[in-house]
């Protein structure tokens, strides 16, 4: 690969990052901004919609697939509802839905990310209509947008991680698919044989949204199960300290340390012969690293069992929406069943309905090692500030190769429990 095309292809990944990542990993507000702004994006704007009138939706795109399909979905629902809807797409979501909210002219439906959602939903922000929603949503997605006992919100879509491997490495280390690791052993096994003088064998961020699926594959979390912080546990520590003798051992190693911005940049650039990442990566790899073959396995288990990180957002109703009916009924078509099959097709989502399940695994056999951990997944916890101690977490992982895991634990832990009940 030349350094010319090289330098193209990060230059390129890093642009559609900024969008990628607010979805899956990096904890970026997936809420939206308010209407009444000029930015020249899609829709009117206006302020909320008067009863009767055209609803104000705002999403935050991971780019034109996902734009459109929404846009194709909101003019079917107008033409069989008789009301118009008005979509925008945010250019800063959390500035933007903290300008309406401030201005009095939120829109009428917007997308709420889990860390965002308990601020919004402590302050009456937003109207709690999960409730009246008939959708068989996988549990654990009720969980992450549950406040006070309420459910809030229906979740649109989500994501998991899932390991995904380079098919040329592995053949060329003698590996086959036998040799797909089903525990934290096999994972430092097959990494050893997966890295050269060029290519490390394992690479992911340095953040809690992919070492955190290490924690809970010991046994760990954010939490108990009785909500209680438990960043300080024994599992957690057991889960930092095999992943810092990885990189430690230079088997494994931050996308930075192969000058690569993410996990699936140093992949396609094939400095990482295996990442763990969420299906968002397969349209970048799709679109950037196209000569790239790969396959998607579930993560090994750890010796608490299996685990992985999940990340959704949900469709978010105004509680000023002078148009609440309408709001709530374009939810509903939003997450039936065969619109989110249709997202799915469009723009790479998993749809957030078990009753889809067997019908998705068959359309994306491929990709279905991320569906296969919807069970032993975590979420972030619905709690508010929690973005900022996550924030902090990443900050002290980011060092976590010469660091003290067990310093680092204790630090969080102080901070976790100013925010969990």
């Amino acid at each position: 690969m030349s350094t010319t095309t090289t330098s193209t292809n990060r230059r390129a990944v890093r642009r559609r990052l900024a969008v990628l990542t607010a979805a899956a990993a990096t904890l970026a507000l997936a809420a939206c901004g308010g209407s009444g702004f000029d930015d020249g994006q899609t829709g009117d704007g206006g302020d909320g919609g008067d009863a009767g009138g055209p609803l104000e939706v705002l999403i935050g795109s991971s780019g034109d697939a996902e734009t459109r399909a929404v846009t194709e979905a909101l003019d079917a629902w107008s033409a069989e509802s008789g009301t118009e809807a008005n979509l925008s797409v945010a250019a800063d979501l959390p500035q933007q839905l903290s300008q309406g909210f401030a201005a009095g002219s939120p829109p009428d439906l917007f997308y709420v990310s889990v860390d965002g959602f308990p601020g919004y939903a402590a302050n009456g922000s937003l109207e709690p209509y999960g409730d009246q929603i008939e959708a068989d949503f996988y549990p654990t997605l009720v969980e992450s947008f549950t406040y006070d006992d309420t459910f809030y919100c229906a979740p649109k879509d989500f994501s998991t991680l899932a390991l995904i491997i380079n098919d040329d490495a592995w053949e060329e280390a003698g590996l086959t698919a036998s040799d797909h690791p089903a525990t934290w052993e096999d994972l430092r096994s097959v990494a050893e044989r997966l890295t050269t003088d060029d290519q490390v064998g394992l690479t992911f961020g340095p953040e809690w949204q992919r070492v955190g699926a290490f924690m809970a594959q010991a046994g760990g979390g954010l939490l108990d199960d009785a909500g209680s912080a438990a960043v300080d546990s024994p599992e957690n520590a057991e889960a930092l300290a095999f992943v810092q003798d990885m990189l430690a051992d230079g088997i494994a190693a931050y996308p930075s340390a192969v000058d690569a911005g993410w996990g699936g940049e140093a992949f396609g650039l094939q400095a990482a012969a295996m990442t763990i990442e969420g299906n968002w990566v397969t349209g970048a790899l799709a679109n950037d690293f196209p000569d790239v073959d790969y396959t998607v396995v579930p993560l090994p288990s750890g010796p608490g069992g299996a685990g992985t990180l999940q990340f959704t957002n949900c469709w978010g109703v105004a509680a000023d929406s002078q148009n609440k009916e309408a709001a709530i009924d374009l939810v509903r078509h939003l997450v039936a069943d065969e619109q989110q099959m249709t997202f799915a097709e469009g723009f790479g989502v998993m749809p957030s309905v078990a009753s889809v399940r067997d019908r998705w695994s068959e359309e994306f056999p491929e990709q279905a090692a991320f569906l296969d951990g919807v069970d032993d997944a975590q979420g972030v916890p619905p709690l508010e500030g929690v973005s900022e101690v996550i924030a902090d977490f990443n900050a002290q992982l980011e060092g976590l190769a010469g660091g003290d895991p067990q310093a680092i634990l204790s630090s969080v832990q102080s901070s976790m429990e100013a925010v969990a009940p």
